[in-house]
């Protein structure tokens, strides 16, 4: 394993902007592309990355980082302003080391280097002092009140949240001397004392890594950085900010360097694109970047690095049964941001281990990363490996597949390629943004012109296989997010209401279908109530009848009384009423 020293000369390299210490990966250095490049091929160990941390922040801050990432602002010789972050979960730690100055202030070494027999000098110059005009001119002795190194006497003392560290943490291994290496530039050698000037703050492209950290550390869904305000995190459905307002400028400097050079053109014409952004060690993301008022934004859907399943996001194991058919067409809905993405990769990877198929998917962009199992698995990107959904579906066609999954029925081109397709022998998965299952049917009719949506019918009627309507609402602790699920696979009685035009009578055949499979939303909704994972008072707000939905859960009729003691008048009543009674039988 490398030491500290080694991995710190790569920081200087031209081109690199971080490095990325993670405890059982080897060390990483991120160039200004965004790519990242393996500086060892041994795997960083706890004792060591420990090591390395207490070397560049001292134990007492090394001791503070838990799970809340940390961050210090210092200076080391060679490389000028870094920005150290680190944080832990569990027995695994992460460390970054980012630079917040320009390479091209790295002056050369050549005319800082001494001539043949002279003494190396053991201060810089004082910061208001001009450099040697020539190789072997003396250097003007430092002020004893402001050292530059704390080899030469008292070191300045750090502003609050930074740290100065001894030269000999930092500095090359004796083969390149630190008489060859050049202090910093006189300016930001004046402001280290001045604190404010460096504190932590996404002031580069390289931050923005920090930032998707702390969102997924803390379990939330989506990241904002929007010009103008304070970076936000979704947590539980909510916008928290997390740190500082950023500048416009920053916010640009953050977005740009990540948007593809496909999407450019995109971008600057219509004001907004969208893909997919991959990390490495810090995960998967589905990115729009836009303008708006202030400037740029930039939206970040934190992927979940493993594929889920529908036992782990707490879908019904009937769902799977669709996925036995051999042809037909499925439908995931719901609103936007309710993990209809994630339930179509829980069905494709059902079908990717326990199947043999082709599945091919056609995505805007790719999400999920689908690993080699059983199946095999095409996955191909809008605006990538091809130009659009109606486009990759009619070639699809051609290819022998057995699934084609696609990410979502936007048109009426699309859904017709889909209809056909699920005619054709193949199994089709999509998603759609509609609030219900019977919605979702009359959303797909209507698409069409009134001309063709007898056909439409004829086909839905018979091709329909499974819809599933979700919707993702708080915890009982309001800690987490909780999935309720409806149902509505295919049969023969639903089959005849869709050919018939008599899709309004769908609530009605949900009532009574329970035997055929049928789960109706308020029916998961009063099953997540029973079960503790969430209170009725959330599930109400979601409910299409609340008042139903209490009654079901309290074992209440609705709009009946509360329970207590009976009113006295009320008593009265029923003694009169035993009285007459009484009489008539007699």
């Amino acid at each position: 394993m490398k030491t500290l020293t080694e991995l710190l000369r790569h920081l200087a390299r031209p081109g690199v902007v971080e490095l990325a210490l993670i405890t059982g990966r080897t060390p990483m250095a991120k160039t200004a592309t965004g790519a990242f490049e393996s500086l060892d091929g041994a795997p960083l160990t706890p004792e060591g990355l420990q090591g390395m941390l207490h070397t560049l922040v001292g134990e007492a801050r090394a001791a503070t980082v838990s799970d809340k990432p940390s961050q210090w602002a210092m200076r080391m010789e060679g490389l000028g302003g870094v920005v150290i972050g680190a944080l832990r979960r569990g027995d695994v730690l992460n460390v970054r080391v980012m630079r917040t100055e320009p390479q091209a202030a790295a002056p050369a070494p050549a005319p800082r280097a001494p001539t043949p027999g002279a003494p190396a000098p053991t201060t810089p110059p004082a910061p208001t002092a001009q450099r040697p005009a020539a190789p072997g001119a003396s250097p003007a002795p430092a002020p004893t009140a402001r050292p530059a190194s704390p080899a030469g006497g008292a070191a300045p003392k750090p502003a609050k949240g930074m740290q100065i560290l001894p030269a000999e943490r930092t500095t090359p291994e004796p083969a390149a001397p630190p008489t060859e290496l050049p202090p910093p530039d006189p300016e930001p050698v004046a402001e280290v004392p001045q604190g404010p000037r460096l504190v932590v703050r996404p002031e580069s492209a390289s931050n923005l890594t920090m930032l998707l950290e702390d969102a997924r550390t803390v379990g939330a869904s989506d990241l904002h950085v929007v010009a103008g305000r304070p970076p936000l995190f979704r947590l539980v459905g909510e916008l928290l900010p997390h740190g500082e307002p950023l500048p416009p400028e920053t916010v640009e400097t953050m977005l740009l360097p990540h948007v593809p050079a496909r999407l450019r053109p995109v971008l600057d014409r219509e004001g907004s694109c969208d893909f997919s952004l991959d990390l490495g060690p810090s995960g998967r993301f589905r990115v729009n970047v836009s303008r708006q008022r202030t400037g740029y934004k930039g939206c970040f859907r934190l992927i979940p690095r493993e594929v889920p399943t529908l036992e782990s996001l707490g879908l019904p194991v009937d769902i799977a049964k669709a996925t036995h058919h051999h042809q037909g067409l499925i439908v995931v809905t719901g609103p936007s941001g309710h993990g209809k993405t994630s339930t179509l990769a829980a069905i494709v990877n059902r079908i990717n281990c326990e199947t043999s198929h082709h599945v091919l998917t056609v995505e805007d962009p790719v999400e999920y990363l689908h690993p080699r199992r059983s199946a095999l698995m095409s996955q191909r990107e809008v605006g990538t490996h091809t130009k659009t959904f109606a486009s990759a579906l009619k070639g699809s066609l051609r290819e022998d597949p057995d699934v084609i999954l696609v990410g979502e029925l936007r048109d009426t081109e699309t859904v017709r390629m889909a209809l056909a397709a699920s005619e054709t022998g193949h199994l089709l998965i999509s998603t759609m943004n509609t609030p219900s299952a019977a919605k979702t049917i009359d959303r797909l009719i209507d698409l069409f012109p009134p001309g063709d949506q007898a056909q439409v019918r004829m086909t839905l009627a018979s091709s329909l296989r499974l819809i599933v309507s979700q919707r993702l609402l708080p915890s009982a602790d309001r800690q987490g997010l909780v999935v309720a699920a409806e149902l509505l696979p295919g049969s023969v009685a639903l089959g005849n209401l869709i050919r018939d035009n008599k899709t309004y009578q769908i609530p009605s055949l949900q009532q009574r279908g329970k035997s055929l499979g049928i789960v109706r939303f308020d029916d998961s909704l009063a099953e997540l109530v029973r079960s503790g994972k969430t209170t009725l008072e959330i599930a109400k707000a979601y409910a299409e009848s609340p008042d139903e939905l209490e009654a079901v859960v309290t074992g209440k009729r609705p709009g009946a009384p509360p329970e207590g003691p009976p009113s006295p008048d009320g008593g009265k009543l029923l003694s009169k009423m035993g009285n007459l009674l009484n009489r008539k039988s007699a």
